[in-house]
């Protein structure tokens, strides 16, 4: 009877808590359509619409203790995010969990990306031409399926069995030095280092999510935050919030071509500056700086002038730079040249500057847990070390690591001229798809994703709307990632994989088309909300990058706003959210 009533006491909670997501995604709704229509009387009245015009959250007098006021408040953070530089606080504590857990041990129970979940719908419905026809196709996961003859091959030659007792015992927790040094040697000749990498600052991991996790723990206390530019990988968020309890401070980009921004979701060191004294003006002290590349969603390549600069800035603040290049060898272009940091003459605060790479996407072997760190910080080495010991990596597959890493020949003459030309061959494709479909996407020459565009399939730009549509993708068994998990500021992105092979991006696609024209019928017969005053009008450029050109804002009339009340009213009829919430 105990354990029926603890399961109905969990089903209670768990329904509860859907229940209070609801409640926040009809608010952030309510939010969204308000935000509308001041746009809209701001564009009448010719008032700006820059930051100065952002209200104040202490305004609104919410007390971090009051879940119900909590929720609100990141409602509002996702309103006007100019100073909401802090991400949502994972820790945010739960109305009620399991009675085995602890209130940590909840907390990462019910705490879920939506990539996670979706996934998670993946990973038991995955597509097969023989076994599974009707499965899900992966354009979501970042993964490179493209050279799977070549590595099969390589990876089952003589040379890789090999078997001898210090590989079957326990080693140094930082990875066998034979694997260090071949790892240093790599890193010096593909990243072109300018002196010898050292096999000592080599620590070895058992993926570079584990990099990420070991990092935020021996650099930050709990509390205390790493500054990133969004969009970027999602996973970093839980990476190092679920043992570290470090947070993350949002340095938000938007896809605007100005006259300081020459390119969609550019950073600046401006833009740095401006989230760094956001955060110190809130209380939280920020430790490091994160930094993708070659970027993840956008595929951009920072060139060497633009990282000194971020990497100055982050001196200037005693900052370290955590240096994300997992996709160093993904750029399958030659006349786009990519710049490690470690190529770099002279490093601004070499003591604080750290860079990972794996194997993961590059060899696309993400199934083999392997990650590096260079750094030249013998204490974050040495704590990193004790870490090690919770996230090796096993003694035969180090071995494996090293003889495929040393294998220049094979690497230089096989392996990369076959994989770059068959990862163009794939994105060549999917543009030209993109393009047929009049879809804006970043045209960016790195990277197995390239950042797509669907802000013309959603009502009111909403991210519930988006992620109604990213639901639609998986109901007709197709994974994409939507901008939500990424942090994207603006609504309507995704991140579209196509390292895939050619018959499933076909039908990939063939599935892609037939979501975005039942999503577009339903679209013509709802209420028309005039998107073109409150977005910009964007279009597909053929040759090099999407051209993002701001729409032609004409005078406000009384139909316009009509259009948004209608709405606005069908929306607070759907609920009693009036009733209830009256005073706020």
């Amino acid at each position: 009877m105990e354990e029926r009533f603890l399961h109905l006491e969990e089903q209670r909670v768990q329904l509860e808590q859907r229940r209070l997501e609801l409640e926040r995604e009809h608010e952030i709704r309510m939010f969204g359509i308000f935000a509308q229509m001041l746009g809209i009387l701001k564009q009448g009245s010719g008032a700006s619409t820059g930051p100065a015009t952002t209200m104040s959250c202490q305004g609104f007098d919410l007390a971090p203790g009051n879940p119900r006021q909590a929720r609100i408040s990141q409602g509002l953070e996702q309103m006007f995010p100019v100073f909401s530089g802090l991400s949502n606080n994972p820790g945010i504590k739960h109305f009620q969990g399991s009675p085995y857990l602890s209130t940590r041990g909840n907390d990462i129970k019910f705490k879920h990306t939506i990539t996670e979940e979706f996934s998670a719908a993946f990973l038991v419905d995955q597509y097969d031409e023989d076994k599974n026809p009707n499965g899900i196709i992966n354009f979501g996961i970042s993964e490179n399926k493209l050279c799977f003859d070549l590595l099969s091959k390589r990876l089952n030659q003589n040379d890789m069995h090999h078997i001898e007792p210090p590989l079957l015992q326990y080693s140094d927790w930082r990875g066998h030095l034979f694997l260090r040094e071949e790892v240093a040697r790599f890193l010096t000749y593909y990243c072109k280092a300018t002196i010898p990498l050292k096999p000592e600052n080599v620590t070895l991991f058992n993926g570079c999510s584990s990099v990420f996790s070991a990092l935020a723990t021996i650099l930050c206390d709990p509390g205390e935050a790493l500054m990133i530019p969004t969009p970027f990988y999602g996973g970093i968020s839980t990476h190092i919030y679920r043992y570290g309890n470090v947070q993350l401070v949002f340095v938000h980009l938007d896809s605007k071509i100005t006259e300081t921004n020459t390119r969609p979701f550019q950073l600046t060191v401006e833009k740095l500056e401006m989230a760094w004294q956001a955060a110190r003006s809130e209380g939280v002290k920020v430790k490091g700086l994160i930094l993708i590349n070659p970027q993840n969603p956008l595929g951009d390549i920072y060139s060497q002038g633009e990282l000194l600069e971020y990497l100055e800035f982050a001196k200037r603040h005693e900052l370290h730079v955590i240096l994300d290049e997992l996709y160093m060898l993904s750029v399958f272009d030659e006349s786009v040249p990519f710049h490690s940091v470690l190529s770099m003459n002279r490093l601004p605060d070499p003591q604080r500057t750290h860079v990972m790479w794996g194997t993961s996407k590059d060899f696309g072997i993400s199934g083999i847990r392997f990650g590096a760190l260079y750094t030249e910080n013998r204490d974050v080495s040495s704590a990193l070390a004790s870490l090690c010991y919770f996230h090796g990596i096993c003694g035969i597959i180090q071995y494996q690591i090293a003889q495929l890493l040393r294998d220049h020949d094979w690497i230089n003459q096989v392996y990369l001229p076959t994989n770059r030309s068959r990862i163009k061959a794939a994105h060549t494709y999917i543009t030209d798809e993109l393009k047929t479909l009049g879809i804006p996407f970043l045209n960016r020459n790195s990277g197995l994703y390239i950042w797509i565009d669907l802000r013309r399939y959603l009502l009111t730009g909403t991210f519930e709307e988006e992620i109604l549509l990213c639901r639609r993708f998986l109901d007709n068994k197709l994974l994409v990632a939507c901008g939500k998990d990424f942090q994207c500021f603006e609504p309507g992105w995704f991140r579209l994989v196509f390292t895939e092979k050619i018959h499933r991006l076909q039908l990939g696609m063939q599935r892609f088309r037939e979501v975005l024209e039942q999503q577009a019928q339903e679209l013509h017969g709802k209420i028309s909300v005039p998107r073109q005053l409150v977005e910009q009008e964007v279009q597909a450029d053929s040759t090099e990058e999407t051209g993002f050109v701001p729409g032609q804002q004409g005078p406000m009339n009384d139909s316009k706003i009509r259009d948004l009340i209608g709405l606005l009213q069908q929306q607070m009829g759907s609920s009693a959210w009036l009733q209830k919430s009256s005073l706020e």
